[in-house]
C-alpha cells in the first residue's frame, strides 16, 4: 500500500465496489484521480463530456437505465458547481449517484484562494445522504464506503470532496486506534413488505371497489407483469405517470396512458369517474389529476415513506418494494366477474386512439410535431430506449410513442430541466451499447446544451455495439412550451423578445462532426425519414421543420384556460392566424363533417 496514492486507493475502492464507469471532465482540482484512473489501466472507463453538468445527467441517466450507481466527476470550483443542475435531477427522481469533486490544497482553505467554494456547504442540499470533505488519506476509505452505500440504499445523491494534494498523497489504511474507522465494502438491497395485516386492509379496500385505477410510476417499472396480474384481476384501468411510462406496454387495452398536463383524456377519465386508486411507485405532483378528495378510496404502494399519501389520501399506506408488495397482495385480491369498468376504460382508450391519430395527421405549416413521434412509434425497433427533453416535445413523447415489452424510456422528470435528453441518450448507450436509441429534442434544448454533446457522441460512438443512436430535433424557432404557457395560463400573447429562436441547420453541424444529417421539412416525408434514419450505418442528427403553432392540449381544458385564451386572441399575438387555425383543427376537428378528408 505504501506507493499507492490516495487517488489510486480511490479508483481500486470504486472498482471492488462495482463502478465501471464515471463520467465527467477533467481539471488541475481533480488531475490525482484522472492519473490514477489512467494508471488502473481502463478498469474502470473514464466517459469525457463536453460539460460537467451533461456529467451529471449522464451518471443519473446511467442509473436509471443500468440499475445500479450512478457516478460523475468534475474538477474544483466552476468545475464542482456546473454538476449541480444533473445532480438535482438524480435526487428529484430518486436514483442513486455519487459525485466526486476536487478541492483546492488543505493548506489554502480558507485563504480566498482562486476557484476556493465551500463545497460541502454547496452540495449540502443536493446530496442529502452524504457529503464529506476528506482531509486524511486514512479517512477516505470509509468515506468511499459510506457514500456508496447510502447513495444505493437510499437512492439518493452522495458527493465526496477530494482536495488536490491529498489526492497524490501516499495512501495509508486507518490504524487500529482510538479515533480511526475501519470500514467494509457490500450492500444488498432488503426485501421490504408490509404487514399481513396492513395487505389485508389494502385489499379489502381494492376488493370493495368497483371502478378500480391504477397509477404506475417509476416505482413499478420493475413490477411489470404484477401491475398487469392487479390489473386484469381487479378489472381496473392502468395510467401512467411519464417516469412510468415503461412500466407497463401500451398495447395492453386498458392502458389509458400518461396523466396530468401532458396526459390522455382516457387518463383523466379513469381518474374522475373512479371510486378506488391504487397508487404504486409514483410522486406524480399535479393533484389536480388525480381523483377529488373523498371521492375515492386509495391504496397507495412506495418504497419511501415520505412519498406515502402525499399527492391524495390514502387510506392505506402500504411501504415496500412495488414487486414484492403487488406479489404479496395478489393471492388477497378477489377477480372480479364484472367488467364493465374495464370495458370502459378500454373504450375510451380505442376513442383516444382515433383522436391521436386525427390529431397526428391534422396538416400543419410546414410540419405537424405530433405526427412526427406518431409516425416513429410504430417503428421503433424492439428492445429501444428513448429519452425525451423538457418542452413541447414531452408532449408527444407522453402522448404518441407507444411502449412495448422490453423498451425503456425516460426524461428529467422532477426537475424537469431542459438538455437531459442527449446526455440520458449517450448514457443509455453507454449502459446497454447493443439497444437502439432515440433522442426527441426540442431547438431550444438543442441550443442550450445539447449540439455540444453530439461531439461527445462522435468521440465513442464507434466503439458502441448497435450503431442506432437518433437525435430528433423539432426545430420550430420557438420556445414553445412556455410560449403556449404564457397564452393558455397567464392570457399574454407570444413574448417574441424572449421566445423566438434562431434559426440553426442541426443537420448539417452534425454532418461536420461525422455523424449524418437528415433534414425534412415535408410532411409526407416524415416516415421516411424515420426510416432512413433507423437504417444508418452511424448515429444521425434527425431534423424536422414543425409548426410552433399547433397547441400541446391539456386533456380538459378549464375554464380558466379557455378564458386566458380568449384573452390572448382578443389582444393579439404575432402568430395569430396561425393558432386559431391549428387550435380549430385539433380541438373541433373530430366534431368537423369532413375532417378527416380535408386536411387544410
Amino acid at each position: 500500500m505504501s506507493d499507492m496514492t490516495v487517488g489510486d486507493y480511490l479508483v481500486e475502492r470504486l472498482y471492488q465496489w462495482g463502478v465501471r464507469r464515471i463520467y465527467g471532465y477533467p481539471g488541475d482540482g481533480i488531475n490525482g484521480v484522472l492519473g490514477a484512473l489512467n494508471r488502473a489501466g481502463g478498469k474502470i472507463r473514464f466517459i469525457q463530456a463536453r460539460h460537467e453538468e451533461m456529467a451529471a445527467f449522464m451518471a443519473s441517466a446511467d442509473a436509471k437505465f443500468g440499475g445500479g450507481l450512478g457516478v460523475c466527476l468534475s474538477t474544483s470550483g466552476p468545475g464542482a458547481s456546473h454538476l449541480l443542475t444533473g445532480l438535482y435531477d438524480a435526487r428529484l427522481d430518486h436514483v442513486p449517484v455519487l459525485a466526486i469533486a476536487g478541492q483546492q490544497a488543505r493548506t489554502a482553505l480558507g485563504a480566498h484562494y482562486q476557484q476556493e467554494i465551500d463545497l460541502p456547504a454547496m452540495f449540502k442540499d443536493v446530496a442529502g445522504a452524504f457529503v464529506q470533505q476528506a482531509s486524511a488519506p486514512a479517512q477516505v476509505r470509509h468515506l468511499v464506503d459510506r457514500a456508496i452505500r447510502s447513495a444505493i440504499g437510499e437512492r439518493k445523491v452522495a458527493a465526496i470532496i477530494l482536495p488536490n494534494d491529498l489526492q497524490e498523497a501516499p495512501y495509508s489504511e486507518p490504524p487500529r486506534t482510538h479515533g480511526a474507522v475501519l470500514s467494509g465494502i457490500g450492500y444488498s438491497r432488503p426485501k421490504i413488505v408490509p404487514y399481513d395485516a396492513d395487505l389485508q386492509r389494502a385489499a379489502e379496500v381494492l376488493n370493495a371497489g368497483s371502478k378500480v385505477a391504477i397509477l404506475v410510476g417509476a416505482g413499478a417499472l420493475q413490477a411489470t407483469d404484477e401491475v398487469i396480474a392487479v390489473a386484469e384481476t381487479l378489472g381496473a384501468g392502468v395510467a401512467k405517470a411519464l417516469l412510468g411510462k415503461a412500466a407497463v406496454p401500451d398495447d395492453l387495452p386498458w392502458v389509458t396512458g400518461a396523466i396530468g398536463l401532458l396526459g390522455t383524456e382516457p387518463s383523466y377519465k379513469l381518474m374522475n369517474e373512479c371510486d378506488t386508486l391504487l397508487m404504486i411507485g409514483s410522486g406524480f405532483p399535479y393533484s389536480e389529476f388525480l381523483p377529488e378528495e373523498g371521492q375515492a378510496r386509495g391504496v397507495q404502494i412506495d418504497l419511501k415513506p415520505d412519498m406515502l399519501s402525499i399527492r391524495y389520501p390514502m387510506e392505506v399506506n402500504l411501504h415496500g418494494e412495488a414487486g414484492e408488495t403487488l406479489r404479496a397482495l395478489l393471492p388477497l385480491l378477489e377477480k372480479k366477474s364484472d367488467r364493465s369498468w374495464q370495458q370502459q376504460v378500454e373504450a375510451w382508450r380505442a376513442d383516444w386512439d382515433r383522436t391521436l391519430e386525427e390529431r397526428a395527421m391534422a396538416a400543419a405549416d410546414p410540419i405537424n410535431p405530433q405526427r412526427v413521434a406518431w409516425e416513429l412509434s410504430p417503428r421503433l425497433p424492439e428492445r429501444a430506449i428513448i429519452t425525451s427533453d423538457s418542452g413541447s416535445c414531452a408532449n408527444w413523447y407522453a402522448r404518441d410513442i407507444r411502449m412495448r415489452r422490453g423498451m425503456m424510456g425516460s426524461l428529467s422528470g422532477g426537475l424537469a430541466s431542459m438538455g437531459a435528453a442527449v446526455p440520458y441518450a449517450i448514457a443509455a448507450k453507454f449502459a446497454h451499447p447493443d439497444r437502439p436509441v432515440v433522442a426527441l429534442v426540442g431547438d431550444g434544448a438543442m441550443q442550450m446544451n445539447n449540439m455540444a454533446e453530439l461531439i461527445t457522441v462522435a468521440k465513442y460512438w464507434s466503439q458502441w455495439q448497435n450503431h442506432q443512436w437518433i437525435c430528433c430535433v423539432f426545430n420550430n424557432q420557438d420556445l414553445n412550451q412556455v410560449t403556449w404557457e404564457q397564452r393558455v395560463m397567464e392570457g399574454d400573447p407570444k413574448f417574441e423578445a424572449s421566445q423566438n429562436l434562431p434559426d440553426v441547420p442541426y443537420h448539417r453541424f452534425a454532418e461536420l462532426i461525422g455523424l449524418q444529417g437528415i433534414f425534412c421539412d415535408r410532411e409526407d416525408q416524415v416516415a421516411a425519414a424515420w426510416e432512413q434514419a433507423l437504417a444508418a450505418d452511424r448515429p444521425v442528427l434527425l431534423e424536422f421543420r414543425t409548426d410552433p403553432n399547433v397547441p400541446p392540449l391539456p386533456p380538459h381544458i378549464k375554464l380558466e384556460q379557455a378564458k386566458a385564451y380568449a384573452s390572448v386572441l382578443l389582444h393579439g399575438d404575432p402568430d395569430q392566424a396561425g393558432i386559431i387555425k391549428q387550435t380549430a383543427k385539433q380541438v373541433l376537428g373530430s366534431i368537423l363533417p369532413g375532417h378527416r378528408k380535408d386536411k387544410r
